[in-house]
């Protein structure tokens, strides 16, 4: 059998949701270290985003796709990081955990159910993504 490599054109609607996406972590970071407060925010949320992006892009360590895609899962997950440890690190005095009220395990725990029996195959790579 041959092998066949098909370029993958890059998508315009995937481009410009990307962008929008990097350029509003990137505003709320900015906005977070000029105020130098977190208040307002919910570091549960964040959180959350944090384990959806380290989960979904696992493969970061087992397949390479493109520069375009490494890099950018690269800035999600790290840009991410970066707000949490702002939230619950740096500037934890000003974090409103009386008004982050989101129970996230009510999501989680269910999600991780669901994850491990509803999936394409059972590894745990898939079982991650699904999650």
């Amino acid at each position: 059998r041959e092998i066949r490599h098909h370029k993958r054109k890059m998508n315009i609607f995937r481009l410009a949701g990307d962008s929008i996406h990097v350029f509003a972590m990137c505003f709320l970071l900015a906005y977070m270290l000029n105020a130098k407060s977190c208040n307002g925010y919910s570091g549960k949320t964040q959180l959350m985003y944090l384990t959806v992006f380290i989960t979904r892009y696992l493969d970061l360590i087992t397949n390479f796709i493109s520069v375009y895609n490494t890099t950018m899962k690269v800035m999600f997950i790290s840009i991410k990081a970066t707000i949490v440890y702002l939230i619950y690190g740096r500037f934890k005095q000003t974090h409103d955990k009386e008004n982050d009220t989101f129970r996230f395990e009510v999501l989680v725990i269910p999600c991780a159910i669901l994850a491990v029996f509803i999936n394409h195959e059972s590894s745990v790579m898939e079982i991650m993504w699904t999650f």
